[in-house]
C-alpha cells in the first residue's frame, strides 16, 4: 500500500481538489493507497474540509495539531501515522505534479528505496525568493556534502527508510537532508513545479530565513567550524598588521593609526559577537533537545470524537 502524506496549513481551498485528484489517480492506476492529511494548526476550515474528504473516501484520514508546529513536524507526524509499504510526501497546493507519484511508485516496485523528486524548474515566485532559495541550498549542499540545490520534500521512501527516520531521537529534524543521510538504494526523477491552483504561498523571506537557519544548525556543525576559520583569518591579519606597526616604530615613524585602531576594534568586536551568537544558537538547540518535548501534539483525528 502507498501512503501519501500531505501537510496542510490554512489550505481549506485546496483540500477537496487534492483529495479528489489523488483518489481518482490511484483508482485509475489500481494502486492501493491511503491519504493522510496533517492539519498544522490551521486557523481556517482546513480540518473541517479534511473531515469531509475522509467521510467521502475511506482511504483518507486526517489529524490536527493543537497549534502550528511547522512543516517538518507535520511530515514526521504523517510518517508516524503511515501504514503503507512506502510513503510519498506531497504538497496540498498541487504544485507537485500528481502523475509523478505513479512514476515514483513504479520505480519503488523495481527495488528503489528512496525516489527523490528533483526540481527542473522552480516555477513562479519572486526574484528575491528564488535567489534566496538557490543560495540556501547552495550553502547547505557545501555543508552537508550532498547536492541539494534542486531537491524538495516531494519524494517516496520505503518502509525501511520510514522506520529508520522515525527511530532518530532528535526533535529538530530536516527531512530533505535526512533522506539523503539515511542512504539506501535511491534514484531521482525530475519534475516541473506547477502554479498554485488556489491561495497564496505561506512562505516569505523571513520564514525562509528562519527555516534555513533552523535546518542548517539542526543538521550540521559547519557554522561552528566557520568561527574557527574567521578566527584564523583575523589572527593572520593581526600578525601582518603587528609586524607593520613594529617596523614603522623601529624606523622612527610616528604612530598614526587612530582610525585603524577603531576599525580593528569594530571588526574584532563584531566577529566576537557573531561567534557568540552562533555558539548561543547551538546551545539553545541543545537545550531544546535535552528538554525532550514531543515534536508535535495531536488534538483531533478524523473518525474519532
Amino acid at each position: 500500500m502507498l501512503s501519501v502524506i500531505i501537510p496542510a496549513f490554512n489550505e481549506e481551498q485546496n483540500i477537496p481538489l487534492a483529495a479528489k485528484t489523488l483518489s481518482e489517480l490511484f483508482a485509475k492506476e489500481n494502486i492501493s493507497y491511503e491519504i493522510i492529511f496533517v492539519d498544522d494548526g490551521s486557523k481556517d476550515k482546513t480540518y473541517l474540509e479534511i473531515c469531509k474528504a475522509a467521510e467521502n473516501d475511506e482511504n483518507i484520514k486526517g489529524i490536527s495539531f493543537s497549534r502550528n508546529f511547522g512543516k517538518e513536524s507535520a511530515i514526521f507526524a504523517g510518517l508516524e501515522e503511515a501504514e503503507g509499504d512506502c510513503a510519498v510526501t506531497f504538497d496540498c497546493d498541487l504544485q507537485f505534479p500528481p502523475s509523478k507519484i505513479v512514476e515514483m511508485y513504479k520505480l519503488w516496485e523495481k527495488g528503489y528505496e528512496v525516489v527523490e523528486g528533483i526540481k527542473s524548474d522552480r516555477g513562479g515566485g519572486s526574484f528575491m525568493y528564488n535567489l534566496f532559495a538557490k543560495s540556501f541550498y547552495r550553502i547547505i549542499s557545501r555543508f552537508v556534502g550532498v547536492d541539494m540545490q534542486s531537491t524538495s520534500d516531494f519524494k517516496l521512501i520505503d518502509r525501511k527508510v520510514i522506520d529508520a527516520l522515525l527511530s532518530l531521537p532528535e526533535r529538530n529534524t530536516f527531512y530533505r537532508a535526512l533522506s539523503f543521510w539515511s542512504g539506501f538504494n535511491s534514484t531521482q526523477i525530475e519534475f516541473k513545479v506547477e502554479k498554485r491552483t488556489n491561495g497564496k504561498s505561506k512562505w516569505n523571506l523571513t520564514k525562509l530565513t528562519k527555516y534555513a537557519v533552523s535546518n542548517i544548525t539542526s543538521f550540521t556543525t559547519a557554522p561552528l567550524q566557520l568561527i574557527t576559520v574567521i578566527g584564523a583569518v583575523l589572527l593572520c591579519f593581526m600578525a601582518v598588521l603587528g609586524v607593520q606597526t613594529l617596523v614603522r616604530y623601529l624606523c622612527g615613524f610616528s604612530a598614526e593609526g587612530f582610525t585603524t585602531v577603531i576599525l580593528l576594534l569594530l571588526l574584532i568586536g563584531g566577529s566576537l559577537m557573531m561567534a557568540l551568537g552562533i555558539i548561543g544558537y547551538y546551545i539553545a538547540r541543545i537545550y531544546e533537545e535535552v528538554k525532550g518535548r514531543p515534536r508535535y501534539i495531536i488534538s483531533k483525528r478524523t473518525g474519532k470524537k
